[in-house]
């Protein structure tokens, strides 16, 4: 199958600044990657394109068709937001600190170190280069930390860390185009915004500083006055001879000139002069008394003259402007509030917490939440499944375990009972309840309709569990420990222990039963896979000795096959019927990954990280996928032990392990320079790199920076249905579907099947024939149309004309259809009747048709829950209009 990227999850916001287009959609960044959150929809999905590091600042343009991300290296992309497709990219000479496309979207301001840049937006144009550079502003005095440009598009306020806020002019009238700087402020700039008065319709300046002062300025009349005789405007020219001559002489000239200069001040705002050769003065100083935490974040909206503001502790304000009237003062977090932001009506305020991985969206109007996310802040160690493949759950070192909606990309619930790491999650096979295991010593048992802790299992002595399994009926839970080598069984229904299985040696990192019966295998780090039998209570009946650790193991779904994994980097697989091996896979080559920073050999020479730690079975049991210490997850076929493809999971250069080659003008004396931490932090403000490095702060294993986040897959899972896969990695979940655009793949191909052919049947009104020749074409459009020609009398005997070969696709166009088709009743009966038409083929057939089959269930289930809640609201409705018109009565 081809797979293709589909998904994040795991953190909805990892930092830099979030944006909000067209009112709806809220952006942020996940590291490399960008998520688009619908707050209308409740659904979140991650744009295909990578960059090449962490992403640091975004903006999207007035009309919400273009998105400008930067980097941390500096790297710019211009993004079609309609189409999800990277349109261009381009170098900078640095990272940037701010970024901001003009209110008309024809050009966008970008501040690199102090100095800031305008560039014009390239649009839908095609063109060689197609960015390019209009202005270029006087330096500041120190880094530039934001930008905000007046409504008009004519002028731009620029604030740094010189304490200052610079007003520059765009458009030429003639003159000098220095600055205007507003003075006063005691720490370094956050916000820098223009508004407008509603009066005279003059502009209005609020700059606020890092302490919590917000500076409110107004524009000088008398001064301003006096400073527009001094204009140096030149007039134009009397004129050519030839012009004299045909009767235009100086004073219609000088009429013209009149002319253009009141069409200028009149897109000045009624001013006279230049906004920025005008004189300015201080009308208010507000503050917002939050001493001794610092303002982090800011913004201001126009229309409604509001200011909302976040403060390193945890607190966020909303204030009217120009009065500094208190709205909403509230507390969100204990973390510091790294962006804040209105959408464009001003309803909405979007708040994100980029250490906690938190994003919230609140309505301040009704102080009701809008959206409310937070990921994983920690590494993701386990994930699974659901049954119907609708649900994920993951359990993550910061000692909770979150469910999320696949198809919606968000958590519905969140249990953080646990007080240690979370290694291994599963779920129970009536998808109502989940089980989790911890290094505080507990498995616990999950409802997932009361979203309570129904039941722990303990041990008598503490125990630190490592892996999880239960059997198929679910009455049966087993647990293997990290210091004691045992194997917990406890009853579900009970929860009393029921027995101990002691033999192994080492760390039980594996555990899985057996698809089909009561067998239970486990893996250790002492050399050995045993198979247990549970409840007849005889120990190991099996044990498979290997000449190195094993790391893990899985059970093939049809419990005629178990895969191991090994420290030399190969993969075992035994038959454990007659306990023989079967294939060997060498994947050392395969799962060679990068160089880390601190390597002393090359990544070809070094042996770190050159084995598998997860493995996972695909539905039909054809092919495994394997991941572990490295940037890649390999597919392997079973049956030829090949490798058929190798998915890198990341691109990112910000973690360690991505490059293959190292470059050694990034060492230092000091170590590497991409392990010394030089982020502007309240102690560090001010102090350069070569000084940090000097002093020895913040170097690569101190207690500040350990060093990077190593690349790593911890796990992998691949839905019950085979459409996709789940790789939980050091960047969080990364999910991976069928890539459904369209390939021309025909199982029974001749010179009479062809789309022609197909047409000419349904035209004759033989849907029959149609649907025989589309599937043998193996064209999803034209089956699907051939589905539709087909009367609802004439269904049941239509299924029984369909060949078993291509059973499996005609299910999966149904599943397909039930997920996006509003026929729900039509197709229903198409499921029905073929069930009943080859129930029996099916059953013999189960383990090939087992992917399509539970995309038919996991559709199926998906339509009767929603149903199910419409028929009960319409219920209670008749209900209540019932006796209320009784009572009318």
């Amino acid at each position: 199958m081809n797979f293709r990227f589909q998904n994040l999850l795991g953190a909805p916001y990892r930092g830099g600044n979030a944006v909000v287009s067209e009112s709806t959609t809220l952006l942020s960044a996940i590291g490399n990657r960008i998520a688009a959150t619908d707050l209308v929809k409740s659904q979140t999905i991650t744009l295909p394109f990578e960059a090449s590091t962490n992403l640091s600042r975004l903006d999207a343009s007035p009309d919400g068709h273009f998105l400008i991300a930067v980097d941390d290296a500096g790297r710019m992309y211009y993004v079609n937001l309609r189409r999800r497709v990277l349109l261009h990219s381009m170098t900078l000479k640095g990272p940037a600190s701010a970024l901001r496309f003009s209110p008309d979207g024809a050009l966008f301001a970008v501040a690199i170190g102090r100095r800031v840049l305008v560039w014009r937006s390239p649009g839908f144009r095609k063109e060689f280069f197609p960015f390019e550079r209009v202005h270029e502003l006087r330096p500041c005095g120190a880094d530039v930390t934001v930008i905000n440009w007046s409504p008009d598009s004519a002028y731009l306020l620029v604030g740094s860390k010189d304490l200052t806020v610079r007003l520059y002019c765009l458009k030429s009238y003639g003159g000098s185009k220095k600055p205007y700087m507003f003075l006063g402020h005691r720490e370094s700039i956050v916000g820098a915004f223009f508004a407008m008065e509603k009066n005279d319709n003059a502009y209005r300046v609020y700059t606020i500083s890092k302490d919590g002062a917000v500076f409110t300025w107004k524009l000088d009349e008398s001064q301003h006055l006096d400073d527009s005789k001094r204009m140096d405007l030149d007039p134009p020219s009397p004129g050519t001879p030839e012009q004299r001559s045909q009767g235009e002489n100086n004073n219609e000239n000088m009429e013209e000139f009149e002319e253009n200069g009141r069409k200028r001040r009149l897109v000045d705002g009624e001013s006279e002069i230049p906004l920025n050769r005008a004189k300015w003065e201080l009308v208010k100083k507000d503050f917002f008394m939050q001493t001794p935490a610092k303002l982090t974040a800011c913004d201001y909206h126009r229309e409604l003259d509001m200011v909302v503001v976040g403060f390193s502790n945890g607190i966020f304000g909303l204030y009217q402007m120009p009065d500094f009237v208190c709205i909403h003062l509230l507390s969100i977090s204990r973390e510091k509030i790294t962006t804040a932001v209105f959408n464009q009506l001003g309803n909405w305020l979007v708040f994100g917490c980029a250490k906690l991985g938190q994003l919230l969206v609140w309505e301040w109007r009704s102080e009701t939440y809008i959206l409310k996310q937070q990921g994983h802040y920690f590494d993701v160690n386990c994930i699974a499944y659901s049954p119907d493949s609708q649900m994920l759950a993951t359990g993550a070192d910061d000692n909770k375990v979150k469910v999320w909606t696949v198809s919606s990309g968000f958590c519905f619930v969140t249990f953080s009972e646990h007080t240690n790491a979370v290694t291994a999650v599963h779920f129970m096979p009536n998808s109502h309840s989940l089980l989790s295991a911890s290094l505080d010593g507990t498995v616990r048992a999950w409802d997932l309709f009361r979203y309570r802790n129904f039941r722990t299992f303990t041990t008598p002595s503490p125990r630190q569990f490592v892996s999880l399994a239960s059997d198929v009926s679910g009455e049966v839970i087993c647990a293997g420990t990290l210091d004691s080598f045992e194997i917990f069984v406890w009853s579900m229904k009970t929860g009393r222990l029921l027995d101990v299985l002691s033999g192994h040696e080492g760390p039980v990192h594996g555990l899985m039963f057996s698809p089909t019966n009561a067998v239970l295998a486990s893996s250790s780090w002492d050399k050995t896979v045993r198979l247990w039998d549970v409840f007849d209570g005889k120990g190991a009946v099996e044990t498979f000795r290997h000449l190195h650790d094993v790391l893990t193991v899985a059970y093939r779904p049809d419990g005629k096959q178990i895969a191991c994994s090994t420290l030399d980097g190969q993969i075992h697989f035994w038959d454990p019927m007659d306990g023989i091996l079967m294939y060997t896979i060498e994947g050392r080559r395969d799962i060679a990954g990068g160089r880390l920073m601190t390597d002393r050999r090359s990544a070809a020479n070094s042996s770190s990280g050159k084995y598998f730690t997860t493995l996972c079975y695909s539905a039909d049991g054809s092919y495994i996928l394997a991941g572990g210490n490295s940037k890649y997850v390999c597919m392997y076929d079973i049956s030829e032990q090949v490798l058929i493809r190798r998915f890198q999971i990341t691109r990112n250069l910000s973690l360690d392990g991505v490059l293959d080659f190292l470059n050694s003008k990034r060492m230092t004396d000091a170590g590497p320079v991409d392990l010394i931490n030089d982020e502007n932090d309240d102690i560090n403000e001010g102090v350069d790199r070569q000084t940090r490095v000097k002093l020895g702060g913040n170097l690569p294993g101190s207690l500040p920076n350990r060093g990077r986040l190593t690349v790593r897959t911890k796990c992998l899972k691949i839905a019950p249905t085979g459409r996709s896969w789940a790789a939980a990695t050091t960047e969080g979940v990364i999910l991976y579907s069928v890539d459904d655009s369209f390939v021309f793949d025909p199982t029974d191909l001749d010179i009479d099947v062809t789309p022609e052919a197909v047409n000419e049947a349904l035209m004759a009104e033989n849907p029959q024939k149609a649907l025989l020749l589309g599937l043998r074409l193996n064209e999803d459009s034209l089956i699907k149309e051939c589905i539709f020609s087909v009367n609802p009398l004439d269904i049941k005997a239509v299924s029984l004309s369909i060949p078993f070969k291509h059973m499996q696709r005609l299910i999966e166009a149904l599943a397909d259809l039930l997920e996006s088709c509003p026929h729900l009743e039509f197709i229903l009966q198409w499921c029905q009747d073929l069930c009943e038409a080859h129930g029996l083929s099916i059953q013999q057939n189960s383990r090939s048709l087992l992917p399509s089959l539970r995309s038919m269930q996991k559709a199926i289930t998906k339509i009767h829950e929603d149903l199910s809640d419409i028929c009960s609201s319409n219920q209670y409705m008749l209900q209540y209009l019932c006796s209320t018109s009784e009572k009318t009565r």
